[in-house]
């Protein structure tokens, strides 16, 4: 019963975050012959394959957000209210293929997200004008993101990495975010760290910021049965951003409960999914 139970967990998580061809897909990035882009013993692989990207990648939407040339141009194009698993299995195919895809194949992955980027232009309401293909607009979603994923890893990851690690995952980061049209991307955590605050003065949370936290955290397109368990990963999403970035999408936080409830909450959701998907290891997205 526990196996059936197992599997049908594994493959309920796998076929939201993979999508109905996430199996034809796989078996594409790990099976084709070919170089990629990092070796298996690189950091990034050990980053993007583990449980804690379910938190981490909810914290970087949040993150992201509050910029707000970046969150125009999500809430003019992105879809992210009408078709938000479809946004979810777009951005999963993408981090897996260029971690763990052939180099041409990551090439040209890259290549069809430049060519996107290149038409998702507009106007904030407030008359400021953007561009997806901006490299400054680029830089800090790339700089949220990496931050968002390392500091998940570090507090919920199977096998935390050593500084070492880290900052050689920042710097395998980079590979890609220079792909896409970033300027100079952070190589180490040290550099990551001063490009996060470069930014501070340019954030604010916008309405529509504000709007896709709300759907993010407290209106996500789940059954009830299924909504406790993504409430935990809510609560532990929000508890890894920086306390400035709380205080602008007025998340407040709260030392003890946080301490007490939503780490051990975090650790405990993370292991599910990791024992819930383990048994697709061999062929698994990511």
């Amino acid at each position: 019963m526990l196996t059936v139970v197992r599997e049908q967990l594994g493959r309920a998580l796998f076929a939201r975050v993979a999508g109905p061809d996430g199996a034809e897909v796989r078996a594409r990035i790990h099976h084709t012959p070919g170089p990629r882009w990092f070796e298996p013993d690189r950091p990034i692989r050990t980053v993007h394959g583990d449980a804690s990207m379910f938190i981490g990648g909810l914290s970087a939407l949040l993150l992201q957000s509050l910029h707000p040339l970046a969150m125009a141009a999500v809430a003019g194009h992105s879809g992210y209210r009408g078709d938000p698993w479809g946004r979810l299995q777009r951005t999963s195919a993408f981090l897996a293929v260029t971690t763990y895809g052939t180099a041409a194949d990551a090439s040209r992955a890259v290549d069809q997200v430049r060519h996107i980027h290149e038409r998702i232009r507009g106007t904030t309401a407030d008359g400021v004008p953007y561009q997806a293909a901006d490299p400054h607009l680029l830089g800090w979603v790339h700089a949220a993101e990496t931050d968002s994923f390392l500091r998940a890893h570090e507090r919920y990851g199977a096998r935390p990495l050593d500084a070492a690690g880290y900052d050689a995952y920042v710097a395998d980061t980079a590979r890609v975010a220079a792909a896409l049209g970033v300027v100079a991307p952070p190589r180490d955590r040290r550099e990551l760290t001063e490009r996060l605050a470069a930014y501070r003065p340019e954030l604010r949370a916008t309405p529509e910021a504000r709007a896709a936290a709300r759907f993010l955290l407290f209106q996500p397109p789940l059954p009830l049965a299924v909504r406790p368990f993504y409430g935990g990963l809510a609560a532990s999403a929000v508890a890894l951003l920086p306390n400035w970035a709380r205080g602008m999408l007025w998340l407040p936080r709260v030392p003890v409960v946080e301490d007490l409830t939503v780490r051990p909450a975090g650790q405990v959701l993370t292991r599910t999914i990791r024992w819930a998907m383990s048994p697709m290891r061999p062929s698994r997205l990511e």
